[in-house]
């Protein structure tokens, strides 16, 4: 059978991602409905994608899908996970799973009471050099990873379209929206480790400058609420620590997107893919020549979502996972706006089968 999928939201990242990602997997899967709130955007949509149904609310597409793609500001992500599980559809949400970690507990609820499948589009973790890191270390050559540096910074590229600098919609900037993505791949490729105690900081310094600088559209920076520069100390459980950065607007030569992870048999980095050794009286850097798997990772997110609602293979971003990720998150808004390190709650981390 092939599984009958829903579009909700009809903006950037559903037609540059999740529509042209599904429709590659015409032998499982079909895009049978779209909504949108606006009825000329669903309506343009559907017709540039030849889906066949397209609705203004979501509850009107349940009678023609399987499962739904949630591509909405933030704010709704909650209220349209919960209702589709409770309406009995597998559901693949755009990140952040949700504005707070309450709500994202709520949503795993819905999906052990539904049995459906709930996923969080963390697509990061699907990128091939992401894929190989995780290889490497479950086959042993960091041995016990103590240290990790992580940055996700734009150069003067805040998102200057949409609503990504709507505090109420996103819930904010450039760690809810950007860092998210590094900060989840991290927390994966360290197997979700228990987290302790958060230490962060954020700014908006930069945007709120009279002479608006900016790569990526403009925005009104008398009103710019959300946050463009990010950095935490994230100290695990194990004695582990992760240095975090992350920014839309930094004042750095060139963008930079890094996870480099330092063990005590040895060390990676992820982007670009290398991994360095001391032994034999010798420091080697060994870097890829080939590395398995696609080069859009939107591709396998969708066949591995399908897959996992045809029950042919398991979710690689769980729900509690992305919990686990926004938990992070909400501890280092928590602790800029306290100007303390915050414990994290339920430092357990992510509980495991």
């Amino acid at each position: 059978m092939k599984l009958r999928v829903g579009i909700i939201g009809a903006g950037g990242i559903a037609q540059g991602r999740h529509i042209p990602a599904f429709q590659q997997l015409g032998d499982q899967a079909e895009i049978t409905a779209i909504s949108d709130v606006n009825v000329e955007v669903a309506k343009s949509v559907a017709e540039k994608f030849h889906v066949p149904n397209y609705f203004t609310t979501y509850q009107e597409m349940w009678p023609h899908v399987d499962a739904v793609v949630i591509c909405t500001p933030n704010k709704f992500h909650r209220e349209i996970t919960v209702a589709a599980l409770d309406a009995g559809k597998h559901v693949l949400c755009e990140k952040p799973m949700a504005m707070t970690v309450e709500e994202c507990a709520e949503m795993v609820e819905a999906e052990k009471r539904s049995g459906k499948v709930l996923s969080i589009a963390y697509h990061y973790r699907y990128m091939k050099e992401s894929q190989a890191a995780k290889r490497v270390i479950e086959a042993g050559e960091v041995g016990n990873p103590f240290v990790v540096r992580v940055q996700a910074l734009r150069r003067r590229k805040v998102p200057g379209w949409g609503v990504f600098t709507n505090k109420e919609l996103q819930g904010g900037g450039s760690l809810i929206d950007y860092g998210c993505h590094l900060l989840d791949l991290t927390l994966w490729l360290l197997d979700n480790p228990a987290i302790s105690e958060v230490s962060g900081q954020t700014y908006n310094t930069v945007s709120r400058e009279a002479e608006q600088v900016n790569q990526w559209g403009t925005f009104d920076a008398d009103t710019f609420e959300v946050d463009d520069h990010v950095t935490a100390y994230i100290r695990l459980a194990n004695g582990g620590t992760i240095l975090f950065e992350t920014s839309w607007a930094a004042n750095i030569p060139d963008d930079a997107e890094m996870v480099r992870i330092s063990g005590d048999r040895g060390g990676l980095d992820v982007f670009p893919f290398s991994v360095n050794k001391a032994e034999n009286g010798m420091m080697t850097t060994t870097k890829a020549d080939w590395i398995l798997g696609e080069d859009d990772p939107g591709l396998p997110q969708a066949k591995n979502f399908v897959d996992s609602c045809l029950g042919k293979a398991e979710p690689l971003v769980k729900a509690e996972e992305a919990m686990n990720t926004s938990r992070v998150i909400e501890a280092i808004y928590a602790s800029s706006l306290m100007g303390k390190s915050v414990p994290v709650e339920n430092g357990k981390g992510v509980e495991k089968a």
